[in-house]
């Protein structure tokens, strides 16, 4: 009886409910937890959102009306606690990383998205010693000199402004200097953005092939949007190129295209290197002094992979919050006023400074500050998976274990619960005095043993790009608001200024 229930047409009719049903039941302990019907049953609400590339603010609004806690797939629960992070992400609590990151593996595992604890502390351990705030300070010639070359541009074209305001989108420029700068840091050489004044990279398929050209921003941007999207469905990865939506099928081509820029720069800096024409200290050079398990020299796939992470990890940040912290100051006027008078007094002219003279200044860091919290680059909860055992109490619920959890970051950062009334509004000052649950919930740069290992060399950067613009520079504001899109990050899709250099 049940066989031939098998083979009959009843079969293709309960299929679909069995798919949608099972999810529900498996995850029965999360049945209490509001959210989005679709999401007790199907990963495709959270798909959908990020498909749209809005799903951080649409989990900011259920967490607005159904408080803490919202579920937003079968298994997946995000808490807008700040309790919740050194649990969720602290050291020794056992979390490891969902299959939400093997969307984002193209050449092979890097620091950002193996899984495995043994191999992420292998690769943390070579890394993490190139970015102490002990050894940053050999990278800051190669930022100081990507950032000459911006005054440069910059000069020149406030002086086509004849004394005027030269109008141009300020996100391109924020973007070739990150992507040289990372180019710099990471390739033994700058991709020429800043140069050329365009968005052209060099790219290989593989070591061996001739190389051809690439728009490296528009790249990354395609590539952090589909592997966003295909993260809250990892399954469809090996399809995704074959869906009709040109999201899906450009962005796989983007990845390639991605993989392919770090292949060619990789290539280019072994084959130098072996050459003995490269002799200088930089990131590319610390990896290659790195082991593997097996005590051997990192290959060339892993090299370039670790390169990969860091061209992503490097780039993108920094040119989004550059780019939000300017269009944040424009529309505080006060703001600007207040930061050029700390930068004049505390520099003698308006060349690039060196760090040593700007890493202390109080307003500035205050300013920087409240633009990684309003603006959030990583607004998104990144989602771990509660270890096996006993599972875990949070915000008054118990998730067992293989129950996937993560903690908002634009939630936390834009909680009135947390930084008062005024927590959307823009206000430097707060960081004059902040509470220790405010500390808590600030989380910038991710927190525990898989935040953000260039942390230290990510604040050096922006403090020399903000001293740089703000010291040399004026502008004028053409937007009322900072329209921004979601892939892994969050970014702005352009600023509209005026720029002319100041008077001295």
């Amino acid at each position: 009886m049940f066989l031939s229930f098998l083979f009959t047409p009843y079969l293709l009719l309960a299929a679909p409910f069995l798919y949608f049903l099972l999810p529900y039941l498996r995850n029965w302990s999360l049945q209490d937890i509001p959210g989005p019907f679709l999401a007790k049953f199907t990963n495709l609400w959270y798909f959908y959102e990020a498909r749209r590339c809005r799903r951080y603010l649409t989990v900011h609004n259920l967490h607005e009306k159904y408080g803490k806690l919202v579920r937003i797939q079968p298994d997946q629960v995000s808490i807008a606690d700040p309790d919740a992070i050194p649990i969720v992400y602290g050291h020794g609590t056992g979390f490891l990383k969902s299959d939400y990151y093997d969307a984002f593996v193209s050449i092979q595992r890097g620091l950002f998205n193996t899984r495995d604890r043994n191999e992420h502390t292998r690769k943390r351990k070579t890394i993490s010693h190139t970015f102490s705030a002990k050894n940053i300070g050999q990278f800051e010639q190669y930022i100081h000199h990507n950032l000459e070359q911006l005054a440069t541009q910059w000069d020149s074209r406030s002086k086509q402004a004849n004394g005027g305001y030269f109008k141009f989108d300020a996100l391109h420029w924020f973007n070739y200097v990150a992507f040289d700068v990372i180019g710099d840091l990471a390739f033994g050489a700058p991709f020429g953005m800043l140069e050329k004044g365009a968005d052209i990279a060099e790219i290989r398929k593989s070591p061996d092939a001739p190389p051809s050209t690439a728009p490296a921003i528009e790249v990354l941007n395609r590539r952090g949007e589909v592997s966003n999207c295909i993260g809250t469905m990892p399954w469809i990865k090996p399809y995704a190129k074959y869906i009709p939506d040109p999201f899906f099928y450009k962005g796989v081509e983007a990845v390639q295209n991605l993989a392919g820029i770090a292949i060619a720069r990789v290539s280019q800096r072994l084959d130098a290197a072996e050459r003995g024409d490269i002799n200088r200290v930089d990131l590319l050079a610390r990896l290659m002094e790195g082991k593997d398990e097996n005590g051997n020299k990192l290959g060339r796939a892993e090299l370039t992979a670790e390169a990969l992470t860091q061209l992503i990890a490097g780039s993108d940040t920094t040119s989004n919050t550059s780019c939000a912290l300017l269009y944040h100051c424009l529309m505080h006027p006060q703001v600007v006023r207040k930061l050029q008078n700390e930068l004049d007094q505390a520099l003698p002219s308006d060349d690039v400074p060196k760090y040593e003279q700007v890493k202390d200044l109080p307003y500035m860091d205050m300013v920087i500050q409240e633009t990684l919290r309003i603006h959030s680059t990583s607004s998104q909860g990144l989602p771990r998976i509660v270890p096996p055992g006993p599972g875990v109490d949070l915000a008054g619920h118990h998730f067992p274990q293989g129950v996937v959890l993560s903690v908002p970051a634009y939630t936390m950062h834009h909680s009135k619960e947390i930084w008062g009334s005024d927590a959307d509004e823009f206000r430097p000052e707060r960081w004059e005095k902040v509470t220790e649950r405010q500390k808590g919930a600030f989380i910038p740069f991710s927190y525990g043993p898989r935040a953000c290992v260039g942390r230290n060399v990510a604040e050096m950067e922006l403090s020399l790009i903000v001293a740089t613009v703000f010291r040399r520079y004026e502008f004028e504001l053409y937007q009322d608001y900072l329209e921004t899109r979601e892939g892994f990050l969050r970014k702005p899709l352009g600023l509209k200024v005026g720029m002319r250099r100041r008077r001295q």
